[in-house]
């Protein structure tokens, strides 16, 4: 039963069950990095209760619009009409009457109930959502539909519902969410157990390519992402931090800087001596007059290679194994054919449209914050803990992100943590803007990390894989964390222990070694790196045994039809086994991305041209199956943001030291996707009817081999490093 409402998402009073603006998270001494972070996250096992209460999620206006709270960030991703899609649906509202806006940071009412904590992440959203918002939405209709019934004085189940009106056909009545939302609140909040959910033959919205929510406000300019954010008095404030990760300010003269006009105070924080204007630009020049002597004593100093050649030195030795199975050694020493190899991969940046940014304000209370941070709970926390509060004295407003492809996970790291640190040493009773430059994101570290691979699969007479032995050298972001495999970093292991391919005798280890550069989890985490390596030892295997690399795939499978099928679709609406004339290439690769029990499987194929330039991407063929499709259109839409993110390793990003200075600083440098670059691409959408599970990554990780399977189908030349020379 309900409690008598105090305050009203519909408009009218809720109860203290809902919009609790903080919740106190309990936790000890502050994490950082994003072992930190994983710490912190746990396995959900102190999940708060599941929160199907339509008070908590819905405001239903005197107009009929209804507005969802998305628990999620909306980065561009979509999943604010995601969201809406789902509880429209079982509402039977009218999609016009929808509307979205970010939730207000409480854990308690808006964990993601994968993480336990309010996080949007690893494409967690749809899947760890779908159940709740379908029963959200069939809650809020149950309560309108017994609103009117009492109000009309007829059987419920003579009411009909149908473009957010409300009908009792007999007597011809109808009634608004609008009319109805104030009796309605009054009534109990059913069981979420006894409701019914429609059966997919019943969905009108669901498997629709509906207007996106946030597109009108964007196209207008009307939208409020992070940079767009303005208080009263706001500074602005760029920091400048240290040329190599792990140096120290020894000292600093900022005579110059504070002689600039516009310049109101300059402040020394542990992460280096920030900058404070009346705008961004007079702060940039403010940073830039800084004389700064940097202690660089326990700073990296190494170059690309020199790290490299380390890595090389600990890939001599076994590390700590991952995954075992059978007698990889034996099945070695039998096999009729043996292939070495060893891959590299680069540091990458995210590189978000939008450069990091944030703004925070003193209360009477606390501290008031706007971001696009990702992790709400954990931000609550740094901040107060920086800055000697409680968490709910710490409120957060959420913003759109202008993209962010992991980057913005890591707030308790870096732009969240150094303003929060700003705002406690400033003498200024200002709000305060810190703002990233491209030059800061691309230079600040917190990248995917570097790899090398190096092993050994071996082949029997009739082509099959009898043995595989593979070594994984990259620096871990959860070791010491409850977030391991096997002691492991999935992240470092990703695709090679979580695979389709029944693969009889494998030995998978890896060595996880440690520097000062900061790591983060970077779009598709390990699949990324271990993807591109193991579809393309397959694709070498499937040569060296003669045989066609789809086939060579399917006959390795183990018993899943949807990796089959997504292969087997992809091939066929590719044209796989049609001759290319010189000079052009095929090449074909599948993978699947999991979340837990959530699986989204994916195949590409992958047209090119060579010539005397280089190469070019011309054509990309995807098959995915992400299970339910809420909006196909949007589906699509990520796995062409997936392949043009993804196409960008092949060509050209990457991250590289010279004695410790990163060499990169912007987009000229820093060679992401061009709009020239983009080949057509063609999305089939498959599903078994399953619940969602995730998009935003799972396309990532199987282009990078697909591109390098088919410059070896045009050039007879194999490229085992990212990004691709060829």
């Amino acid at each position: 039963m309900s409690t008598r409402q105090e305050k009203s998402i519909f408009g009218l009073p809720l109860s203290r069950r809902s919009f609790i603006l903080g919740v106190t998270v309990a936790g000890g001494g502050l994490a950082l990095g994003a072992k930190g972070i994983l710490s912190r996250l746990g396995r959900g096992g102190d999940m708060p209760e599941v929160v199907t209460d339509p008070t908590v999620f819905l405001r239903i206006g005197a107009d009929n619009s209804v507005t969802l709270l998305s628990k999620h960030l909306e980065m561009g991703q979509g999943v604010m009409t995601g969201l809406a899609t789902i509880v429209a649906e079982e509402l039977d509202a009218d999609w016009g009457q929808m509307r979205v806006e970010h939730a207000p940071a409480n854990r308690a009412l808006y964990q993601n109930l994968i993480w336990g904590r309010q996080v949007t992440a690893a494409s967690s959203s749809m899947a760890n959502s779908w159940l709740q918002m379908r029963r959200v939405g069939a809650a809020a209709r149950h309560m309108l539909v017994s609103a009117a019934a009492n109000r009309w004085q007829v059987p419920a189940e003579a009411i009909t519902v149908a473009g957010g009106v409300v009908r009792h056909p007999e007597t011809d009545r109808q009634a608004t969410f609008g009319d109805l939302a104030a009796e309605a609140i009054q009534l109990p909040v059913p069981d979420p157990e006894v409701l019914r959910l429609k059966e997919p033959s019943e969905w009108s919205l669901i498997g629709q390519s509906l207007k996106r929510v946030d597109v009108s406000a964007k196209v207008e300019g009307e939208a409020t992402f992070g940079l767009d954010v303005r208080r009263p008095g706001m500074v602005r404030a760029v920091i400048a931090r240290a040329p190599r990760f792990g140096g120290v300010v020894e000292s600093y003269d900022a005579e110059e800087t504070l002689s600039i006009p516009g310049v109101v105070e300059v402040v020394e924080i542990p992460m280096g001596v920030a900058v404070l204007a009346e705008d961004t630009w007079t702060a940039i020049r403010g940073r830039d007059a800084l004389r700064i002597e940097w202690d660089d004593s326990s700073a990296e100093t190494r170059s690309t290679e020199e790290i490299f050649d380390d890595y090389r030195r600990l890939a001599e030795e076994d590390g700590v194994v991952a995954r075992e199975r059978g007698d990889a050694d034996a099945a070695l020493a039998g096999a009729e054919h043996l292939l070495d190899f060893e891959f590299t991969v680069p540091y990458l940046a995210h590189a978000p449209m939008e450069p990091l940014n944030c703004v925070m304000e003193r209360t009477a209370t606390g501290v008031e914050v706007w971001s696009s941070g990702q992790v709400q709970t954990l931000e609550q926390r740094a901040v107060a803990e920086v800055l000697g509060l409680d968490p709910e004295q710490v409120k957060i407003n959420s913003v759109f992100a202008g993209s962010s492809f992991g980057r913005r996970v890591y707030s308790n790291t870096d732009w969240m943590f150094e303003l929060a640190h700003l705002v406690k040493e400033s003498q200024l009773d200002r709000p305060i803007q810190l703002v990233w430059t491209r030059e800061d994101d691309i230079r600040g570290g917190v990248y995917r990390p570097m790899a090398l691979h190096r092993g050994t699969a071996g082949l029997n007479a009739d082509g099959d894989v009898v043995g595989w032995r593979h070594l994984v050298v990259c620096e871990s972001l959860v070791e010491g964390t409850p977030w391991t495999y096997a002691g492991v970093d999935r992240g470092s292991v990703g695709a090679l222990v979580e695979t389709s391919y029944a693969l009889p005798n494998v030995h998978v280890a890896a060595h996880s070694p440690s520097s000062p550069i900061p790591m983060g989890f970077w779009r598709s985490v390990g699949d990324g790196h271990t993807g591109f390596v193991l579809e393309t030892v397959m694709d070498e295997l499937a040569h060296a045994a003669g045989r066609d690399p789809l086939e060579f795939r399917l006959s390795h499978l183990s018993d899943d039809p949807l990796q089959r099928r997504v292969l087997e679709v992809a091939a066929r609406e590719a044209g796989w086994g049609e001759s290319l004339p010189a000079g052009r290439g095929r090449g074909i690769a599948g993978l699947f991305d999991a979340i837990f029990e959530h699986r989204t499987y994916v195949a590409m194929v992958t047209d090119l041209t060579v010539d005397e330039r280089g190469f070019r991407v011309d054509r990309v063929v995807c098959a995915l199956d992400c299970g339910v499709v809420i909006n196909p259109q949007i589906v699509e839409a990520q796995v062409e943001s997936a392949i043009s993110f993804a196409l960008s390793t092949t060509l050209g990003s990457e991250i590289t030291l010279e004695r410790g200075f990163v060499q990169q600083s912007n987009f000229h440098d820093y060679q992401v996707t061009r709009m020239s670059d983009m080949p057509d691409v063609e999305v089939h959408l498959l599903s078994d009817g399953r619940s969602p599970s995730g998009v935003g990554e799972a396309a990532v990780a199987p282009l990078a081999p697909s591109v390098g399977n088919a410059l070896f189908d045009a050039t007879g030349r194999r490229i085992r490093q990212l990004p691709f020379r060829v």
